[in-house]
């Protein structure tokens, strides 16, 4: 039976269209999911307890690391589906990254990406015209929302640390040969409505990244980090592709801007999810 884990707080606008494309498919106890509402305020509990099958808990403080060990402590199956309650993700795909994990060797697996630009203002579309083609994205697990692992997968670590950077934490734990990419299936990744939100999700994780690379260095972590490619996006992107160079000016800019800001919050970061994007109509 594969088990998905759901980390929610304050999910209530998008939390139902998530389970109901995520179910749609789904035979009688095909899968065991698991919603962790943790430190809501809202009634995301109630609009996940309105779905047949579902397991709640409603955890009284936020957190992501706590409601994901909440999760994992009470799911029952393997694969085990980390899912973001703001992606939509069909029965299909699921079932493709449980096949997935079934070829030899593979420990981890996720789909692929899609990012939804529509209606975007134009420094945004032009940061993810770059953004959205880092070789980076192809064999990491990041980015998606999305992340399956076998049982000896998981068997890798404990816990998850109480780091913001979960998917680059689960990224770490495999080589490239142990992880799947099922793109026959996209996770459509809604990006900021606005300059200063996308400003303000990047400080956040370069925030939670950097955290994650200091607790490796200071053996907090005993995983190898993958390191920073700092000029992936000239390398690898621009220079193969001239004409996306304006996008580019537009792209350091932001980048720029920040990590400036990350730098002077340094300690202080704190996750902030961008609230812009979470615009589906409650169900």
């Amino acid at each position: 039976m594969t088990s998905v884990v759901i980390a929610a707080h304050n999910e209530a606008a998008v939390i139902g269209r998530c389970l109901d494309t995520l179910l749609a498919g789904a035979a009688p106890g095909e899968f065991d999911v698991t919603v962790v509402a943790n430190g809501c305020t809202d009634d995301t509990a109630a609009v996940a307890e309105a779905r047949t099958g579902v397991r709640v808990l409603d955890l009284p403080e936020a957190g992501k690391a706590g409601a994901l060990n909440a999760g994992d402590a009470v799911a029952v199956g393997f694969p085990r589906v980390y899912l973001d309650a703001d992606i939509v993700l069909s029965t299909a795909a699921v079932r493709a990254l449980a096949e997935a994990l079934d070829s030899p060797g593979a420990l981890a697996a996720t789909v692929g990406r899609e990012l939804d630009v529509t209606g975007r203002p134009l420094p945004v579309r032009a940061y993810f015209a770059i953004h959205g083609r880092l070789p980076v994205f192809r064999d990491g697990l990041f980015g998606r929302g999305v992340v399956a692992l076998s049982e000896d997968g998981r068997a890798r670590f404990d816990r998850f640390p109480e780091l913001m950077a979960d998917d680059l934490f689960l990224d770490s734990q495999f080589t490239r040969e142990q992880k799947r990419h099922v793109t026959a299936y996209t996770a459509r990744v809604a990006t900021p409505r606005r300059t200063g939100d996308l400003i303000r999700r990047l400080v956040r994780v370069r925030g939670g990244n950097a955290a994650m690379r200091r607790a490796a260095a200071a053996g907090e972590i005993t995983v190898a980090v993958r390191p920073a490619a700092r000029l992936s996006w000239l390398r690898d992107v621009v220079l193969p592709r001239p004409w996306l160079a304006p996008a580019a000016v537009c792209y350091v800019a932001i980048t720029v801007r920040a990590a400036r800001a990350a730098r002077r919050a340094g300690d202080a970061v704190e996750w902030e999810r961008d609230e812009s994007s979470r615009t589906a109509a409650r169900r």
